[in-house]
């Protein structure tokens, strides 16, 4: 009974000798066609350019091979993918709890969380938890929810309108910006800052070098005057010493 016993089938392509096909159709380093050649001819050609002779069409006939540094286009090839996955936006639902009767403070605090969750382009669900006899009146959690809406419509719309669940209340916000966007300027303004951050050592330097140099000059001042008084007083001196020796 045949049984299959292996790991997992590999899903990078096959290089050089493991390449076992009698012959290819090759591929130069610039993208140029060199037509189909035996096996070993490309593998001769690979070892003549110091370069790697790469399966990348494993399934045409013949197999379409390419020479490259393999190790070059693999760290290429993540590269791109890291950066695919960092511009790549996810939206997030995040979420911010209210009571009827909140605290002006911390009803101001909420809002500032929604503001800054709106403004990284993601959606916003906003709870209301109503509590014993604050049941019978969702009134104050939908004027509640409306206020926050308008407090914030400069950067997010309702998507859902308010709705009863239970003993909540319930209502999402949508961001005017999408992700894409609220990433590009954060990533604006991180630059932005280090931009700064680095500028502000240089201009201490600078401005403690003209401090320096500002010092030095009332430093030379002083001696350049201090020297002339020393200079002008044997002069006035000399009149009253002929006096005394009349």
């Amino acid at each position: 009974m045949w049984c299959y016993r292996g790991g997992s089938i590999s899903a990078e392509p096959r290089i050089n000798d493991r390449i076992r096909v009698p012959e290819v159709r090759l591929v130069g380093p610039s993208g140029e066609q060199v037509g189909i050649v035996p096996l070993a001819k490309a593998l001769e050609l690979a070892q003549e350019y110091d370069l790697d002779l790469v399966e990348v069409a494993a399934t045409a006939r013949p197999p379409v091979c390419k020479l490259m540094d393999y190790g070059k286009f693999k760290y290429e090839s993540a590269m791109k993918a890291r950066e695919a996955r960092k511009n790549q936006a996810h939206t997030v639902i995040k979420e911010m709890k209210l009571r009827p009767k909140i605290d002006p403070h911390d009803y101001d605090t909420k809002k500032g969380h929604v503001v800054r969750f709106l403004k990284q382009g993601d959606k916003v669900k906003i709870t209301i938890m109503f509590r014993g006899r604050e049941q019978s009146r969702p009134e104050l959690g939908y004027r509640l929810l409306q206020r926050l809406a308008s407090d914030v419509e400069d950067l997010g719309f309702i998507e859902s309108n308010p709705k009863q669940d239970g003993r909540n209340m319930i209502m999402v916000l949508g961001p005017h910006k999408k992700k894409t966007e609220a990433m590009a300027e954060a990533r604006e303004a991180q630059e932005a800052r280090k931009a700064e951050q680095k500028a502000q050592p240089t201009h201490g330097r600078t401005q403690r070098a003209s401090d320096d140099a500002a010092e030095a000059s009332e430093e030379v001042s002083e001696e350049t005057a201090a020297e002339e008084t020393a200079a002008e007083a044997p002069a006035e001196e000399a009149p009253a010493e002929a006096s005394a020796e009349a």
